[in-house]
């Protein structure tokens, strides 16, 4: 035997053990991949303990493994209760119990491998073009409303019949109620009803009609009571702002409707706003309201409540129509550019869901696949 191949046979290593140690790709430096050898004599093991260590001398568990053993690979960090540190280089080793029942214990590895935080997540590249694309189009708009040019929004019957509901109350010298939901100020449907509200309370500053605005938090009351008096404000009337208007009921859900469908009862509103988050009472609410002859305009992104408000009120904004109102009632050219490029991106959203359709059927009736590049193009395959 040569001393180079000598030297070559003491120098490799003997048995199962740690090969290498990579950083996980792609990640916030949260994990480590440690490659196994010897995996032939592994998978005749009982289980596998990976340990590791800081200095090399006091080894912990870090995780268990039971057969069978089909990758080569572990990744230290998978485990919440032994999390990985960034920047530190650790020693692995291994340990193994044999059907023997012997317990074995690897060489130790000292990589100097420390786990790092990647800026960029490569395997998400048209993520970050269709973000790119996105603000390109609310940009666009933008820059388009401030140069004063007309963006279109289709007439939505909800909020056009707004105005309308104000009128015939005034008309008719009773007051309008306005349910915010029974939500909570977190819920984005909350705060697209509040500022509604706003709308709501300037209109109604300006006729002079009695306003009613009951609410279920603490917090929306707050916010509520000083939206209205700030369109008081702006109406040029803040003498008028009745403090009252603006009231907190109860946090109890049906105490809640009970206590509502007494203000119908009694003050015999002519136009009711439910605009917001509902659940089961918003059957009980549309339906006193229904009873009482009023005008009742509904708008909530609850689906399992929809189908009450459109059986029992006059006009109901379903969904995404209940956050466009506010730019729709204001008329702002920003909040216009907003919703012009939400629906822009919408809609060459469905033209590529369109598109993946035909390709989809044409693959199926040819048996090649031409769907294979649009799925590339929209997925992180092959990406990295």
């Amino acid at each position: 035997m040569t001393p180079l191949l000598l030297v070559l046979l003491l120098a490799a290593p003997a048995g199962p053990g740690v090969e290498a140690v990579h950083d996980v790709p792609n990640d916030a430096g949260e994990g480590l991949l440690v490659e196994l050898r010897g995996m032939e004599e592994l998978q005749e093991a009982t289980y596998l303990v990976l340990q590791r260590s800081t200095d090399g001398m006091e080894y912990s568990d870090v995780m268990v493994r039971y057969p069978p053993f089909r990758e080569g690979m572990l990744e230290d960090g998978a485990d919440p209760d032994f999390p990985v540190e960034p920047g530190v280089p650790y020693s692995y080793r291994i340990r193994w119990v044999t059907a023997a029942g012997d317990t074995m214990v690897s060489a130790p590895y000292a990589s100097g491998v420390a786990a790092r935080g990647q800026w960029f997540h490569t395997g998400r590249v048209q993520v970050l073009l269709a973000c790119a694309l996105f603000l390109g189009l609310i940009l666009y708009f933008f820059s388009r409303a401030q140069k004063g040019r007309r963006l279109y929004l289709r007439p939505i019957p909800g909020i056009e019949a707004i105005d309308e509901a104000i009128g015939r109350a005034t008309e008719m010298g009773k007051p309008i109620l306005y349910v915010p939901g029974l939500s909570t100020i977190s819920d984005v449907a909350t705060i697209a009803s509040l500022t509604i509200l706003g709308r709501v309370a300037k209109k109604v500053a300006e006729y002079q009609t009695p306003l009613m605005v009951p609410n279920a938090d603490p917090i929306v009351y707050t916010v509520a009571e000083e939206t209205v008096k700030q369109a008081y404000m702006e109406a040029g009337r803040p003498d008028s702002f009745d403090e009252d208007s603006v009231f907190f009921l109860t946090q109890s859900q049906f105490a809640f409707v009970a206590g509502v469908n007494g203000i119908m009862a009694r003050q015999k509103p002519a136009t009711n706003f439910y605009l917001g988050m509902f659940w089961a009472e918003s059957l009980i609410l549309a339906e006193t309201g229904s009873l009482s002859g009023a005008i009742q305009i509904a708008g909530t992104d609850a689906v399992t409540q929809l189908p009450f408000f459109i059986t029992t009120c006059d006009y109901t904004l379903i969904g995404e129509e209940l956050y466009a109102a506010s730019a729709y009632l204001g008329r702002e050219p920003k909040q216009l550019a907003s919703i012009k490029g939400q629906d822009w991106f919408k809609a060459i959203l469905m033209l590529v869901i369109g598109a993946g359709l035909v390709l989809s059927l044409l693959s199926a009736l040819t048996g090649s696949d031409l769907v294979g590049p649009l799925r590339r193009l929209i997925t992180a395959e092959g990406g990295g």
